[in-house]
Order: structure tokens, then C-alpha cells, then sequence
């Protein structure tokens, strides 16, 4: 495997995984290491909820994200959270709508066609996808949850000449299930800005993956029951070593499904797993530099 090794770091890629688990040297602009994600909160009630717990409780929050889709959404639902995420100074994440789950077809829902996960099927879903990112954007949201790589690509393309706007920013979501540094690398070329691994990528791959782009990368330190139900938040200081910049994506332990309609009860249990993960940090890392509430580039 020598040879195979030895082309792949003339590539600028890792000729493997990378067992050291080195430090990174990468920060986000503002020079910090991290910065937290709340997933799963798909209503401007329950964001409510969650940005008033965090702020009583002193903890800071960086991202939320919306999970079940823009158009979802009425154009006031859209509208609030706007305005909730700039009265917090927090970056909203909306996803996009249409994926296989949602489309005519079968497939997706047998064993086999799992594996499509939330991709697009056919050109006419790859339009409605881009006019779901066209209204929101209008609506005044900036950055996007994105699950299939063509959709990014064309997205991109579109954010080049001005169709949307060129301050909007892409997320590949670990639903488009990729978890090795060539993945990493071609989503970050194709106009990610920053990218989801699948969420049991163990810190050997991830260093792999960190040591192949340069973006934010967002890893789940917890995840509902329908993807493992896994709580990693031991993990999370070496996470932040050698992951910077990171995303830590928080509170998924609280739900059931990916696609679970938090209540603004869940969204306080979610506030409470935040300040779980962060007890962590200060615990086993207290050198790690977090972002400023507000952080967005």
C-alpha cells in the first residue's frame, strides 16, 4: 500500500488516518477553536425557548439549525426566526426541502434505497431545491443545510453570478454520509463551507479529515436513537484539539428521530446538554478557545 500512501500525500490528502491525532493549527477567523451547534429545532417557538434558556443560563450558542425542511415553513415561521437568530446573535441554519425522503418514490424507505439517504432525484427537484434556498434568502436567512452533493455544486454556481446572494453559506450534512478526507476535500472545492461527517467517525478519521480542507468541520457530540443514540462528550476536548475550527452539534440525544419536532420543553433539555459538553471543556481543556457570541465567518 506503500505507493497508494505515498500518491494520496502528493495529493496534499493524508496517506491514511491519521493514529497521531496532531493538534491542529487550523482556527476559525476570529481565532477560536469552537464554537457549539444546536440541531433539530424546526420552530420559532421552541428556538425561543432554547436562546432564553442558554442566555439565563450564561452559555453561549453559535448555530441553530433547522432539520425538516425550508418549505416546511410558512413565510412568517421563516421571519421570526430571522429575527430570533439576529436578536441572539446567532447563525440560523435552514435546510433545504425537497430530499428522497419526501419525493413519490418507494425506494428511499426500503432497506436498499436507505442508502439514497436524503439526495435528490431528478433535475425538477434539483430546481425546487434551489427556489427553496431562493425564498428563504429573500426572507433574510443566509445559510443553508445542504444534502446532495450535485445540489451544492449548482448552488455554488449560483452564488458565483449573483442568482443569490453571495454572502450564503453552505453546509453538507452528515446525512449526504461522507466520512473520509477525499469526500471532505471534493465538497469544500465543489463550495462547502463547512461539513458534517457521519456522526460515528471515530478522532482518527477525523484528524484525517481535518488535515484535508480547511472549513469548519461539525461534529456531533451526541445523537437521537434512530442514528445510535450515542452521547460522546468525553471525547469532546480531543475533538477540539484536533478537529479546530469545529462545529460541536449538541443536544441530538434529546430526540428520538432526526426529524423530531422539538417542543420548547426538548429545547431546554437541549440548552442543558450544551452546558453538559462545555463543564467538559473546562474540565479537560480549558485552553480551548470558543468564539464570541455572534460569530458567524
Amino acid at each position: 500500500m506503500k505507493a497508494t500512501r505515498a500518491f494520496l500525500e502528493s495529493l496534499h490528502l493524508p496517506g491514511g488516518d491519521l493514529y497521531s491525532l496532531p493538534d491542529s493549527d487550523k482556527r476559525f477567523p476570529d481565532g477560536a477553536q469552537y464554537r457549539f451547534e444546536v440541531p433539530g429545532i424546526q420552530s420559532p417557538g421552541p428556538m425561543r425557548a432554547l436562546l432564553s434558556e442558554l442566555e439565563s443560563l450564561g452559555q453561549p450558542v453559535h448555530r441553530v439549525t433547522q432539520t425538516k425542511g425550508i418549505m416546511l415553513l410558512s413565510d412568517g415561521e421563516i421571519e421570526e426566526m430571522v429575527g430570533l437568530a439576529a436578536e441572539h446573535h446567532v447563525e440560523l441554519v435552514l435546510s433545504i426541502g425537497p430530499r428522497a425522503t419526501y419525493d413519490t418514490s418507494a425506494s428511499v424507505h426500503t432497506p436498499e434505497g436507505q442508502r439514497m439517504g436524503y439526495r435528490l432525484r431528478g433535475q425538477d427537484q434539483v430546481v425546487r431545491a434551489i427556489e427553496d434556498v431562493k425564498r428563504a434568502a429573500d426572507l433574510g436567512c443566509r445559510s443553508f443545510l445542504v444534502y446532495d452533493e450535485g445540489n451544492l455544486w449548482a448552488l455554488d454556481k449560483f452564488r458565483e453570478a449573483g442568482e443569490i446572494p453571495n454572502d450564503c453559506r453552505f453546509k453538507v450534512s452528515a446525512h449526504a454520509g461522507h466520512g473520509n478526507p477525499c469526500s471532505a476535500k471534493l465538497l469544500e472545492e465543489i463550495g462547502a463551507d463547512s461539513f458534517n461527517p457521519v456522526r460515528d467517525s471515530q478522532l482518527q478519521s477525523l484528524a484525517a479529515i481535518r488535515a484535508a480542507i480547511r472549513i469548519p468541520i461539525d461534529v456531533h457530540t451526541e445523537n437521537p436513537a434512530s442514528s445510535g443514540g450515542f452521547i460522546r462528550h468525553y471525547e469532546v476536548p480531543e475533538m477540539i484539539r484536533v478537529c479546530a475550527p469545529i462545529y460541536l452539534k449538541t443536544g441530538g440525544s434529546v430526540a428520538k428521530t432526526h426529524s423530531w419536532e422539538s417542543s420548547d420543553a426538548d429545547a431546554r433539555k437541549r440548552a442543558k446538554q450544551v452546558m453538559l459538553v462545555k463543564r467538559m471543556i473546562d474540565s479537560y481543556y480549558p485552553k480551548a478557545v470558543a468564539s464570541e457570541m455572534g460569530s458567524v465567518s
